[in-house]
């Protein structure tokens, strides 16, 4: 088990992890879901989701800040420690939009008395670069942890 002051940065990236892989399956269900339909007034019609971040809360941010400089231990004169991890990463939720699109398809079953069909209104494009872009930060989180664990391993060595 790693000391606290070791493993921020995993906590830190891991955190990072869960957003991304979250990112990633909310887009992969609205492509999956794009063109499903419901009757209108139907509670089974699937609604876009969208992953947002929630920023911390700065009044917890200052008070986090200023109980550690006070509360610092030291073992060693020129050390600090014992600062404590607090998970002020990032944290998220995931919304439901209620944004459809119409088609006309007078023979299709979910067809309202006009001849409409109501779908998700999921951008494709948009999807896809949230698909890029959660991969790409998904492996940026990777890489802080793969270098953690080299410096970790090269401190063990010396």
């Amino acid at each position: 088990m790693l000391p606290d002051r070791l493993s921020s940065t995993f906590q830190t990236a891991a955190q990072g992890l869960a957003l991304q892989r979250e990112r990633l399956a909310v887009a992969s269900r609205n492509i999956a879901n794009a063109q499903t339909s419901a009757p209108e007034g139907s509670p089974n019609v699937y609604r876009p989701q969208r992953v947002k971040t929630l920023a911390p809360d700065q009044k917890n941010f200052l008070k986090v800040l200023s109980e550690s400089v006070t509360s610092m231990n030291k073992s060693d004169p020129r050390h600090s420690a014992g600062a404590k991890q607090t998970g002020l990463g990032p944290s998220f939720e995931v919304a439901e939009t209620e944004k459809f699109r119409y088609e006309y398809d007078p023979g299709h079953p979910d067809a309202d008395e006009n001849g409409m069909v109501r779908y998700p209104d999921v951008d494709m494009v948009r999807e896809m670069a949230e698909m890029v872009s959660a991969n790409r930060l998904y492996e940026a989180n990777l890489s802080s942890i793969e270098a953690e664990k080299q410096m970790i391993k090269h401190s063990l060595e010396i």
